[in-house]
């Protein structure tokens, strides 16, 4: 469900391989996402992460089936913020290539990283509130922080779908313009074009 690659020496590129289910998160594939920053994190030749889905999504969001049963006891003993902390506790620069669909937790992931890079196919949302839920995931303080209360408000209230131009330049309710995401790439370029802050990051020691 996670495989783990290095399209150079020094960058690890960790994808999401659930594509029948765009990259759903489950149980299953948490811990292995974890365990592979982890193991990662203690990686001295690893100086740069890069975590992406597929074409067609970047991750879906949660996998809802496992909580359709699921008591709030059950779904707190998977321990869902120490799998996250694996990722935005990794001391190696981490960047989401996103294409497709990030959205709900999906979202929440790509904003674990310190850099999101996206494709012209990329569409962001934390639709939670078309099914009752709410973001469970750190969107409500994260996404506050990186486009501003009012942005961040309309995205969680309405569950609509910005598309990666929007998203790299968002405007708060100050009405100052904030980048969400580092850059969005054209169609024009191949999927590793997506990767191009790798080129500088993986030049520099892993101690830096």
């Amino acid at each position: 469900m996670v495989t783990s690659e290095r399209p150079d020496p020094r960058v690890a590129l960790v994808r999401i391989n659930r594509p029948e289910v765009r990259n759903a998160l489950n149980l299953a594939t948490r811990v292995e996402l974890a365990e592979c920053f982890r193991n990662l994190t203690d990686d001295e030749s690893a100086h740069c992460v890069v975590v992406a889905g597929d074409d067609r999504a970047f991750c879906g969001g949660a996998d809802l089936h496992e909580y359709l049963a699921a008591t709030t006891v059950d779904v707190a003993q998977r321990n869902l913020p120490q799998l996250r902390a694996a990722i935005s506790g990794c001391p190696k620069p981490v960047i989401a290539a996103v294409n497709g669909y990030p959205l709900g937790g999906g979202c929440e992931l790509a904003m674990l990283a310190d850099i999101i890079v996206a494709g012209e196919s990329a569409r962001f949302g934390q639709p939670e509130v078309r099914v009752g839920l709410m973001p469970g995931a750190g969107a409500t303080r994260r996404l506050t922080r990186a486009v501003g209360k009012a942005r961040a408000m309309k995205l969680l209230l309405t569950g609509d779908m910005i598309s990666a131009a929007e998203a790299a330049w968002s405007v708060s309710s100050c009405r100052t313009r904030r980048r969400w995401i580092a850059r969005w790439s054209l169609p024009s370029e191949s999927p590793t074009a997506q990767l191009w802050p790798c080129v500088k990051l993986r030049s520099w020691s892993s101690k830096a």
